[in-house]
């Protein structure tokens, strides 16, 4: 049974900057897509999340990262251009700032977002993918490859929210039963230098979202 949640995702365990916000792609047919920042259990408030200010550059495309499309600030999205049939893609490691872990070295966020479920292929560090066009079975992915044993959470057109571990071939099955747009969400996180915000940083935490409607 779903069980409805009072607050976001903790997507982030650990207290930080970033903890309990995702950025996710809506898309209504063939149309523009809406790039939101907040709490996806919970409705938008008027105006946006209150760190919707941080949502500022991301990178929105269909086929390439190399053609990103243009964004118009709305009152509580961004509407990014888009057009034609196909999934719509999102990267954005700009959003919150690094912020020091336990450990007192810099750690950042790295958001990853889909709209759509026709296409198999993945274009992001971290995915969530239909093992065949239009499936309720997905595949996690990390780099290309398989994420077993990673929680992805799904939240239904009702906002009811259940978490759904992938098996070992990193894919998992979830109940879209109802008509409405999901949302499902998955993060991981990578004890790896790299750079978030022109900053050194010694640990990642990717979050993806996809959502879909059916």
């Amino acid at each position: 049974m779903l069980k409805k949640i009072p607050a976001a995702l903790a997507v982030l365990a650990l207290a930080t900057p970033a903890a309990a916000h995702e950025v996710w792609l809506e898309r209504d047919g063939a149309g523009a897509a809406r790039v939101y920042l907040g709490e996806p259990a919970e409705a938008v408030p008027p105006g946006g999340d209150p760190e919707f200010a941080k949502l500022k550059t991301p990178i929105v495309f269909t086929a390439s990262q190399d053609k990103p499309a243009a964004l118009t600030r709305k009152a509580d999205h961004l509407e990014a251009a888009v057009s034609g049939p196909g999934d719509v893609r999102l990267v954005d490691g700009s959003v919150f700032a690094p912020w020091k872990g336990d450990s007192g070295a810099l750690e950042g966020a790295m958001y990853h977002a889909r709209a759509g479920r026709s296409e198999t292929r993945t274009a992001l560090d971290l995915e969530i993918a239909p093992v065949a066009p239009n499936s309720d079975a997905f595949v996690v992915a990390y780099k290309g490859k398989p994420l077993a044993d990673a929680t992805v959470t799904l939240i239904n057109p009702d906002r009811w929210s259940k978490s759904f571990k992938t098996d070992a071939s990193g894919q998992v099955t979830v109940p879209a039963t109802w008509t409405g747009r999901y949302l499902l969400a998955v993060n991981h996180a990578v004890a790896e230098p790299g750079k978030i915000q022109g900053q050194d940083v010694t640990k990642i935490h990717h979050v993806s979202t996809l959502t879909f409607v059916k």
